[in-house]
């Protein structure tokens, strides 16, 4: 089909053959990546994103591309195996450094959702804020309930 970008050169081998078959596959189908996102469950761009080796494919994803190529039994099976040797080697992202103590960058970044800042009150741990916001929402159903039932008789 189309020219694919090059994978990287530090793949490893597993994920490189893997990659470069379930390329292979895709082509055979005849399907551009709009197509083959609309004959499974999983959209263009993780397509993209598997395809270019930037994330390893869910087992659902491999099995969902067997089937669109009118693959089953033994050979649906070897690209299972490939999805399995791959994943086993596929380079893990780097981890997120611990921040130092009394940095404000994190509570500062725009980006960070409010339910995963740290809190400032340790009284209520990770996720307090939430758990308070859930409780107050459970109290106002609540009384939306019981001045409904009193009002309606």
């Amino acid at each position: 089909m189309g020219a694919w970008q090059p994978l990287p050169d530090d793949l490893p081998p597993e994920v490189r053959h893997f990659v470069e078959q379930l390329r292979l596959l895709k082509d055979q189908t005849g399907l551009s990546l709009v197509a083959l996102g609309a004959r499974t469950a999983y959209s263009k761009s993780s397509w993209q994103r598997y395809l270019n080796a930037v994330q390893p494919p869910p087992r659902q994803a491999v099995a969902a591309l067997c089937r669109v190529a009118g693959l089953d039994g033994p050979d649906a099976e070897r690209h299972t195996v490939r999805w399995e040797m791959a994943v086993q080697a596929w380079p893990r992202p780097a981890a997120v450094p611990e921040r130092p103590e009394g940095c404000k960058a994190y509570e500062e970044d725009p980006t960070v959702p409010w339910w995963d800042r740290p809190e400032e009150d340790p009284r209520h741990g990770p996720g307090g804020r939430l758990l308070v916001y859930a409780v107050l929402l459970l109290l106002a159903l609540l009384l939306t309930a019981v001045v409904g039932t009193v009002a309606l008789g």
